[in-house]
């Protein structure tokens, strides 16, 4: 399976962006996706999931009422809408999937990643 995250960009604070994770090849729709960034000299954190379905979510406490996972299974493409983006929302975004069910915030749970969208958010 592969995936190919794109949508990121220069972005001002309070603005937004939509990223998209596309995947091709052996795809596993039923299962979950997620959402990770990460930021120079951090480690990888996460941002959001979701069950195979669309009908579970989790978000990290840090983008709550902002950022909006969702998926299209029909497209192999799961979608995180972020707005009211901050300067501490830059970071390179990767998206992550699993080969079993089961939402997850933990990285080491996710079977396989995209190779990151880079997101700068200006103060």
């Amino acid at each position: 399976v592969q995936l190919q995250a794109s949508g990121g960009g220069l972005v001002q604070a309070g603005g937004s962006l939509r990223l998209s994770c596309a995947a091709s090849g052996r795809t596993f729709s039923r299962f979950p996706r997620g959402w990770f960034r990460q930021a120079p000299g951090k480690e990888r954190e996460f941002v959001a999931a979701i069950s195979g379905s669309g009908i579970t979510t989790m978000y990290a406490d840090s983008v709550k009422g902002r950022f909006t996972i969702s998926r299209d299974n029909a497209k192999n493409t799961v979608y995180l809408q972020m707005n009211s983006l901050k300067p501490e929302d830059a970071a390179v975004y990767y998206c992550a999937g699993k080969n079993n069910p089961g939402v997850t915030t933990r990285s080491d749970e996710y079977d396989y990643w995209g190779q990151g969208t880079q997101v700068t958010v200006s103060s």
